[in-house]
């Protein structure tokens, strides 16, 4: 009888991890000169939470290159549901990158199944057009197993784009600094002028353009 009753709360110990889940978007490429912003959002279940923490799932700011896409797959296979979204260098020039950015994330989460109860957002800023239950969590990919999971699927997809946009742009050094303001990037930019995915809002502000 007490062999029954540990597998019975054993199976509802499961089914509760399961069950349970938390929604956590992120952003990419916010402070970037070159490219669009991405944005992911994912589903986890507490389960496959626990089971990511185990394989060294972490803000992808303090992940490497290589075990952000180790853990990319992993991640994939392991979330509920996922969503990416973007927003263009032309979006980010005439709407500001804030707005920019919550249309990336929007576009994300829309892309989503199932709409979310409540999300959690890295960061201070609310997320003004979603019209639902939100958390905003400062230092959240640190804090939260989705949050963390959503910045490794951003960082990851939008890394892919830029090391494919070298070909197409070279001379910026974009494979290695990721459409970031890097000293190369900005000597480049006076030696090779503006290209159509320079964000001409952010350059104007540093005197560039």
């Amino acid at each position: 009888m007490k062999l029954i009753i540990q597998e019975e709360k054993e199976e509802d110990h499961l089914q509760i991890l399961n069950k349970a889940s938390e929604i956590g978007i992120d952003e990419v490429g916010r402070g970037s000169v070159f490219g669009p912003v991405f944005s992911a959002a994912v589903v986890l279940s507490k389960k496959s939470g626990l089971t990511l923490n185990k394989l060294g799932v972490n803000d992808s700011k303090k992940l490497t290159p290589k075990k952000r896409k180790d853990v990319f797959p992993k991640i994939i296979a392991l979330s509920s549901d996922y969503g990416l979204g973007q927003s263009s260098v032309r979006e980010i020039d005439l709407l500001g990158i804030r707005h920019a950015t919550e249309l990336s994330m929007i576009r994300a989460v829309k892309k989503l199944k199932h709409i979310p109860s409540e999300l959690l957002i890295d960061g201070p800023l609310p997320l003004r057009l979603w019209e639902g239950n939100q958390r905003n969590i400062i230092s959240g990919d640190s804090k939260f197993i989705s949050i963390a999971t959503a910045s490794i699927i951003a960082k990851v997809m939008r890394d892919s784009l830029m090391e494919r946009l070298e070909s197409k742009y070279p001379g910026y050094f974009i494979f290695k600094n990721k459409g970031y303001g890097t000293k190369q990037h900005f000597s480049s930019l006076k030696e090779n002028g503006l290209t159509n995915l320079h964000r001409k809002s952010f350059l104007n502000k540093l005197n560039l353009i």
